[in-house]
């Protein structure tokens, strides 16, 4: 099992030095990814009352690939991972390209995980369709990985054409991984076509992620693979728990199969509850004694 840690940039804020330093103390720590959520646009909710969304126009988010193409050149070896990029709210071979640069720039360390979104102002802003956003996130995939693989292609889909074109360079790794996030029947088909793994942040390792687990193992035999192809990214937090009760969780998720465990310090949803401060010490002394007190069990 491989661990790693979400940079908590709505805290932290968007300086370089600081999105640098963070990205490097967890490298020099041990961490083996490091993680970045995504969003493009922010809505102002002065004029929306109802709003349901963790996320507005007063949080920070940088761009992922500029971040991750300023990071590739500040890290050694980390991987760098997007638990998720809003796939199907962007132009397809754009990112395509976007992810092999990032991978070329750091030597083969990109892993991008995507997700269908649930923030329709992001779709309108980017002239995207939010109806048909996760059939569309498919195709995508399918052909994001013959541009990651072939130097030039005619694609013809639902949604895409390539007319005899290519991107330059290719990535590094050909194709990049592509991990999926969400969950249900349709993510699970997804994924057991055309994903290397499953990002979960809903689940706790329970008799219901096994359950989720097994059946996501079923779509993946139906599809001629095996468990082996599939990985499984489980997030985890600190906030409310004794060092015991980490101990106890990720030894909980490593019986359960899970490849990949992701430390998030400033998230509060479902299950998972943040730390107390919000400095860039305040986190970065959080994910020490997380790594000291649990790496053993890795």
């Amino acid at each position: 099992m491989k661990i790693g840690v979400a940079i908590p940039q709505t805290d932290i804020g968007s300086e370089p030095k600081i999105m640098r330093e963070f990205a490097q103390v967890a490298e020099d720590i041990g961490f083996q990814h490091l993680a970045t959520y995504d969003h493009v646009l922010g809505a102002n909710i002065a004029h929306r009352p109802d709003w349901q969304g963790p996320y507005t126009s007063e949080h920070s988010f940088h761009d992922t690939f500029v971040l991750f193409g300023y990071l590739a050149g500040q890290t050694k070896s980390i991987e760098l991972t997007t638990p998720v990029l809003i796939l199907p709210q962007r132009q397809t071979a754009l990112v395509a390209k976007q992810a092999a640069s990032v991978d070329v720039l750091s030597g083969g360390r990109l892993r991008l995980g995507v997700g269908i979104g649930w923030n329709p102002v992001e779709y309108i802003g980017l002239n995207e369709n939010f109806n048909n956003r996760g059939r569309r996130s498919e195709e995508q995939v399918v052909l994001m990985k013959q541009l990651w693989t072939q130097p030039h292609l005619q694609f013809n889909g639902e949604w895409h054409e390539i007319p005899d074109a290519g991107i330059n360079p290719l990535p590094v790794q050909r194709p990049i991984p592509v991990w999926f996030g969400g969950t249900g029947k349709y993510v699970f088909e997804r994924i057991a076509k055309h994903g290397d793994g499953w990002i979960t942040l809903y689940h706790q390792p329970n008799e219901q992620a096994q359950a989720d687990f097994q059946t996501l193992y079923k779509y993946a035999h139906d599809a001629g693979r095996t468990e082996s192809n599939i990985g499984i990214d489980a997030w985890i937090s600190m906030g409310g728990r004794e060092p015991n009760d980490w101990r106890e969780e990720v030894k909980a998720w490593k019986n359960l199969g899970v490849t990949h465990i992701t430390l998030n310090t400033a998230f509060t949803a479902y299950h998972h509850k943040r730390i107390k401060g919000e400095s860039l010490q305040d986190h970065i002394q959080a994910m020490r004694l997380f790594y000291d007190r649990v790496i053993d069990l890795i």
